[in-house]
């Protein structure tokens, strides 16, 4: 046998112990030989080839070391009055007999004085010409005293089937083989037949039959052998085992044992084999070889209610199974994986079911641990989960990675043989670092399910140290969602590799922002070193924006604005609203800003501008910001006219829009100020006082297009009559402006005068072109004025005109009302009690009724209701109907 061979046969699953020795069973009579053997619990029956029947007891004896041995007790023996070996015995416990097979005869012998027992017609229960016979272990009958057997007939190709009484034999079924059988078993109504040339499964109850292989019977002797409801092993050509069931079909793979099997036994999950020299032992599960003894002079190999027993010519032995689990932890010794977890899930049926599913997880558990030292981790991970391992198992091997705090204590006895992390990679450090990358990995997918509960801050405090020392990305996420890290173990670990944003974070969720700020801060300001965020300041800013604790916004936001007053004031600008947050109050928010003029201007530029609050402190505040700006710009030497402009734009656009600011105040701030002539006169035009404003345009600034400008500005929300006022305003006051002498021709006009031509030409359809007339010198030309005058002579037709058709349309629509009001009156209405109102539906009970529009007739205290229900007042005529 190869090293190869030997090397997978590492399982020891049985022990061979000898359990009636040869002096017990012959003394001095050395021709005796054992032909058969039947075991009935501690019983046990030889028969030799003397014809001699020998009863033993056999009891079992435990070491203190736990090692199995029998002690045999002789109690019997009885000669059975013939010439010839006996050949069979089988036990039928409920009768308290012996079925023995001895030249050709089957016949019953008590038990207990191993006497033949007499028929009641008192010739003896016999039967005769057997070949051999078999017990049917799933009998049909249901009478659980009688037992059924199967006979071969030695000079006929029958199979007869017997009820075997305590007093008597009876024939009740025979059936004819196409050969004459040599071996039979027998389960419910099939047979499993080995016939001179192949072995059959037959039905005595129906007849069908199913052949299944052949077999030559000269070569090799036969073995069928019943292993289970209704499935048989059968000796085939080649050394093979096979399995078929009532059906003739396969459903295990065969077994491959040797050429030369004598007998073969089935100990679940195990075939037993004998050949001349060995004994074979192959699983049924993966049809491996599993063990082999060395045994020699064997000839009977049989299996007794799960106990196996074979016998040399000489004595009889027991295969004593070592227990399954010991097997297992056997295979899981020589890191047999796959192989301790196939015996474990085979072994399910022998075991009661609470204590295989201990067995099946802790068996799961100890091959993840074996395939994580090999570094197999998706397999691993697998028997992890399937054995619902405790995480802290794996995580304590690791060192430090669980809390201090921990109770945790290893499983006993323990799940693998490594102290640590250390102990399983042997020095080395590529096979440590993928070890805690997959411990990374396995502990971020149970972190959140059920193999945490219980240990979530174990689980979570390990994750942070592993985050933490492999520089992981997951460190941020794990810190930002809901976790379980404990404080204590995990400060120092991030102190330690200067994961201070992230130690921030850790703070924060324990509901310590004050010392999570003071931390950022002091890596913001460069005293503490950790690149994790490049942004850290932001990030501090956008902290303070949504903290619910006004006191920490209050003390720190100082720091921010005089990092950066533009982004710092990001603090009260970007505050949400919500009902969780405290609201900020502005005028606080005013005062604080009070000493930083920058962040000051642009909050109230967010208070005005952007959430348009109406209170006039904060638009007068403003506008002063804007004011002193522009006058500081313009006091200095010399002046930036870019950003003087620029200044000014904000000025002039605040003081447009908005309607909440103190004018007059504003006024008197600028009053000396000649370079702001176009300011004043929009806070003029603020005050109603458009002839200052215009006189400042015309006059002081001779900016004709500012005045008009301003005129439609200052009525854009306004009625049409005061855009007409104000625009008949601007062109008094070019009008007022012109010299005694008037022009004849544009040409020779005034500024004034072409700036009154091009108002009226651009805006003619403000004007009274009658009331314009007027005012206008008599001495201008017509010729300057066409274009105004002819759009208001085209707008006064356009209006004369739509106001015939809209009275043509009106009388129109009046005579057909008039119309269709005469013919609903002249209209006969009828109603009966047969016919029910459109608004209630009941019928009518008296004639006087309302007709809506359209001649539907309804109750008069419907309509009233209805009148009294709706907000119009629908017009309804009444009228009376004859029946």
């Amino acid at each position: 046998m190869s090293v190869d061979a030997l090397a997978k046969m590492s399982v020891k699953a049985f022990e061979l112990v000898p359990a009636v020795e040869r002096e017990l069973l012959m003394g001095d009579k050395a021709r005796i030989n054992i032909e058969c053997i039947e075991c009935c619990g501690r019983h046990l029956y030889m028969g030799t080839n003397d014809c001699f029947i020998h009863h033993f007891l056999l009891d079992e004896v435990t070491s203190s070391k736990g090692k199995l041995s029998y002690s045999a007790q002789k109690l019997l023996h009885k000669h059975m009055g013939l010439k010839k070996p006996v050949a069979e015995l089988r036990a039928a416990s409920a009768l308290e007999r012996l079925i023995v097979l001895c030249d050709g005869i089957v016949f019953l012998v008590d038990m207990v004085t191993l006497e033949t027992v007499p028929s009641a017609t008192g010739g003896g229960a016999k039967i005769r010409g057997v070949n051999a016979f078999c017990i049917n272990e799933n009998p049909v009958n249901g009478d659980p005293f009688c037992v059924e057997m199967g006979v071969l007939s030695s000079k006929r190709r029958t199979v007869q089937i017997y009820m075997v009484y305590e007093d008597r034999v009876q024939l009740v079924k025979e059936v004819t083989t196409p050969e004459q059988p040599c071996a039979v078993s027998v389960d419910g109504y099939f047979l499993c037949l080995a016939l001179t040339s192949q072995y059959m499964i037959l039905n005595y109850n129906t007849g069908a039959s199913q052949d299944l292989f052949p077999y030559n019977s000269e070569e090799r002797r036969p073995i069928v052998k019943r292993i289970g409801r209704e499935e048989f092993l059968l000796a085939a050509h080649g050394g093979l085992g096979m399995f078929a069931n009532a059906e003739g079909v396969s459903q295990r793979a065969p077994v491959n044992w040797s050429e030369g099997v004598i007998g073969a036994a089935v100990s679940f999950p195990y075939v037993v084999a004998l050949d001349e020299s060995f004994i074979t032992i192959h699983s049924m599960l993966d049809q491996q070889l599993k063990q082999t003894l060395s045994f020699r002079d064997g000839h009977i190999l049989q299996d007794f209610e799960g106990k196996v027993i074979l016998a040399s010519t000489k004595a009889v032995y027991v295969l004593v199974p070592l227990p399954l689990e010991k097997q297992i932890q056997d295979l899981l010794a020589n890191h047999r994986v796959e192989e301790a977890l196939i015996l474990t899930e085979g072994a399910q049926q022998n075991i009661p079911k609470e204590k295989f599913q201990i067995l099946h997880k802790r068996i799961l558990q100890q091959a993840g641990f074996i395939q994580f030292s090999q570094l197999q981790f998706l397999e691993a991970k697998e028997h992890f989960r399937k054995g619902q391992l405790d995480v802290r198992e794996l995580i304590s091997l690791y060192p430090l990675l669980l809390p201090a705090s921990s109770s945790f204590t290893r499983c006993h006895p323990p799940l693998h043989e490594f102290a640590d992390l250390n102990h399983l990679a042997q020095g080395d450090q590529e096979k440590v670092l993928r070890c805690k990358e997959f411990l990374i990995t396995y502990l971020g997918e149970v972190r959140s399910t059920e193999v945490a509960n219980g240990c979530r801050e174990d689980v979570d405090t390990a994750l942070l140290k592993l985050y933490a020392e492999q520089n992981h990305d997951s460190l941020l996420d794990l810190l930002a969602s809901d976790n379980a890290c404990l404080l204590a173990d995990s400060v120092p670990w991030l102190d330690k590799y200067h994961k201070y944003f992230a130690l921030g974070l850790l703070y924060r969720s324990n509901g310590q922002d004050s010392a999570a700020l003071q931390l950022w801060i002091q890596v913001a300001d460069g005293d503490l070193q950790d690149s994790t965020r490049a942004d850290l300041y932001e990030y501090i800013v956008d902290f303070l924006c949504s903290c619910s604790n006004l006191d920490l916004v209050w003390k720190y936001a100082d720091w921010a604005l005089r990092k950066d007053p533009t982004m710092g004031v990001h603090i009260f600008k970007k505050r949400p609203s919500s009902k969780e947050l405290p609201e900020l109050n502005p005028d606080d928010v005013v005062s604080y800003l009070g000493e930083h003029s920058q962040a000051l201007l642009l909050y109230l530029e967010h208070l005005v501008l952007e959430r348009r609050i109406k209170k006039e402190k904060f638009h007068t505040h403003l506008a002063m910001l804007y004011l002193e700006r522009v006058l500081s710009l313009l006091s200095q030497s010399p002046t930036d006219e870019e950003q003087i402009s620029r200044a000014r734009e904000r000025l002039q656009t605040l003081f447009r829009v908005s309607n909440l600011y103190r004018a007059e105040f504003l006024l008197g701030k600028m009053e000396n100020c000649e370079r702001l002539l176009l300011e004043r006169a929009t806070l003029h035009g603020k005050l109603e006082e458009h002839d200052k404003a215009l006189h400042i345009l015309v006059h002081k600034l001779r900016d004709f297009p500012a005045a008009e400008a301003f005129c439609v500005w200052a009525s854009s929300c306004r009625d049409s009559v005061y855009r007409e006022q104000l625009f008949h305003l601007l062109l008094g006051v070019y009008l007022d402006g012109n010299p005694p002498e008037k022009p004849q021709t544009a040409a020779g006009a005034g500024d004034l005068e072409m700036a009154a031509v091009d108002l009226l030409n651009r805006h003619g359809e403000v004007f009274d072109a009658v009331r314009v007339l007027h005012m206008l010198p008599e001495g201008w030309s017509l010729q300057l004025l066409r274009p105004f005058l002819g759009r208001a002579i085209r707008a006064s037709m356009h209006a004369c005109r739509t106001s015939q058709i809209a009275m043509g349309l009106a009388h129109s629509e009046n005579l057909q009302l008039l119309h269709d009001r005469l013919k609903d009156r002249k209209k006969p209405i009828f109603v009966s009690e047969k016919k029910g109102c459109h608004l209630c539906h009941n019928t009518f009970s008296e004639p006087d009724v309302v007709c809506l529009p359209g001649g539907v007739p309804v109750h008069t205290h419907c309509v009233a209701q209805r009148v009294r229900d709706s907000p119009t007042k629908r017009q309804l005529t009444n009228s009376s109907s004859h029946t």
